[in-house]
């Protein structure tokens, strides 16, 4: 672990690749420093040694790019055929990368400053942005952002490689300018970006206008001068249409999932449901009344705070009074977001593996102390007998929604039979409407009526799991049933 040795000797490092990025949440800015001996040569070379063929700044200055003296035509991965032609990479050069900075810049700031599109945006703010270009040894490689504070303010370099992932490039110029902005008036520390805001803000700007702020390298050369080619279609534009095609198939994440990611979430190996999910979270917070102005106050006051959830308390309060309101504001969303085009609906065989999955839990298992941990999957009887009241209502309560989702889809003899289950569930719960998202959980004790409660559902769920079965059974091979 690289530890902080003094506040103005060492600079945050923020990784942005898919694999450290978790860590780097997880963790206080004060504990990610890295020895002012590494640092501040970076930051000179590029304040200095800015040579005049491979380098570029940006109309307001705020960008400055620097490519590779030695290799001014890019890496040899850029001159390949398959990634010339392949528009999920970008080929950047110092050029090219500053006009697209200063697009990025205003096209984000819109997007949380709504009332300033088509008026001209406030001048740059002091902070420097250093974009170091490097040959790319891989397609998946990462990019590094190092943040210093000096008496003058937070500077920034990003090292990123000159062949990348449309996302990734995307993710981590977002990641730069949300941590610019955070830290504009601020010398003390550095603020923590929540992964959801940078994920769901770089996923909205893909989804409308990468082709006018992602520029890279031509790929072909026609009668001297270099072409790129670029085909755009736009009717009724979408932006969630990527993410509504992902949540279709698969369940929205949880809030607490949502502020959490694992690596392969944030690498996208989860199928896309992190990233569709952030994207969904983002434009909703956007949607509320003042959102966007809550989301800049978040931002503001990140350094004030060692974790983003308090400075997310703190500016939308007017939304969200108790740190509950969101979870249940937020299942709402999901439901209302699905059920408007909920898509094709399932085959019987499909419907059967998908409630099979929604009422499986998985857990670890030991069958010795020293015995490495099997997965396994149990009940819902079996979450009821045995797990205490707090972990009863997690569990449920995803397993409600996920049955409200899928029984949009479910083909008919499992739609009814997913409405079944949801409303035994619920009563369990305690719910007030069978129907509605939003959990209302009777905390009891242990009395005789509550083991009532908690027997009568248990024999509800064994008569649905026997009804279940007679179902499944009746299904023929090729996936229909009569």
């Amino acid at each position: 672990m690289i530890r902080k040795l003094h506040d103005r000797v060492g600079a945050p490092l923020r990784r942005f690749d898919d694999l450290t990025v978790q860590r780097f949440n997880g963790l206080t800015a004060q504990n990610l420093f890295i020895l002012c001996v590494v640092v501040f040569p970076l930051f000179a070379r590029a304040q200095t040694s800015l040579p005049d063929t491979s380098s570029a700044r940006s109309v307001s200055g705020q960008f400055i790019v620097t490519g590779v003296p030695s290799r001014p035509v890019g890496s040899r991965l850029a001159a390949m055929p398959e990634i010339a032609t392949n528009t999920d990479f970008v080929r950047l050069e110092p050029a090219l990368l500053a006009v697209s900075a200063e697009r990025i810049k205003v096209l984000l700031g819109r997007e949380l400053n709504p009332e300033l599109r088509g008026l001209d945006l406030p001048p740059p703010p002091p902070g420097k942005i250093f974009l170091a270009l490097h040959p790319a040894q891989s397609t998946d490689e990462g990019v590094t952002i190092v943040s210093r504070c000096s008496p003058g303010g937070w500077d920034y370099q990003v090292r990123l490689p000159d062949v990348l992932s449309r996302t990734r490039y995307l993710r981590a110029m977002t990641g730069v300018l949300l941590l610019e902005s955070a830290n504009r008036d601020t010398r003390a520390r550095s603020a923590e970006i929540p992964a959801w805001l940078t994920d769901g803000l770089s996923q909205e700007l893909l989804a409308t206008v990468w082709q006018e702020i992602i520029l890279s390298s031509p790929n072909k050369v026609m009668n001297g001068p270099p072409v790129s080619r670029t085909v755009k279609t736009a009717r009724g534009m979408d932006s969630l249409a990527g993410a509504r095609r992902v949540l279709r198939d698969h369940a929205a994440l949880t809030f607490e999932q949502l502020s959490w990611p694992t690596d392969a979430q944030l690498a996208g190996d989860d199928g896309g449901v992190y990233r569709a999910s952030a994207q969904l979270f983002v434009n909703e917070l956007l949607a509320l009344k003042n959102g966007p102005a809550h989301l800049r106050a978040m931002l503001e006051t990140l350094p004030k705070f060692y974790n983003w959830q308090m400075a997310f308390q703190a500016a939308f309060r007017e939304n969200f009074p108790r740190p509950l309101d969101v979870e249940k504001w937020w299942a709402v969303q999901v439901v209302s977001f699905v059920a408007r085009n909920p898509g094709p609906a399932w085959t019987p065989a499909v419907s059967r593996d998908k409630l099979d999955e929604i009422l499986s839990v998985p857990v670890k298992m030991r069958t010795a102390s020293n015995a490495l941990p099997a997965h396994a999957g149990i009940s819902l009887q079996a979450v009821i007998r045995n797990f205490d009241r707090a972990r009863q209502v997690a569990i449920l309560q995803t397993k409600l929604r996920d049955l409200e989702l899928s029984q949009l889809r479910m083909a008919a003899p499992f739609a009814v039979l997913t409405g079944e289950y949801r409303r035994a569930i619920a009563d369990y719960l305690g719910s007030g409407q069978h129907t509605s998202p939003v959990l209302r959980w009777v905390k009891h004790p242990f009395t005789s009526s509550s083991k009532t409660i908690m027997n009568g559902t248990l024999r509800k769920l064994d008569a649905l799991d026997a009804q279940r079965r007679a179902i499944e059974s009746a299904i023929k091979p090729g996936g229909r049933s009569p």
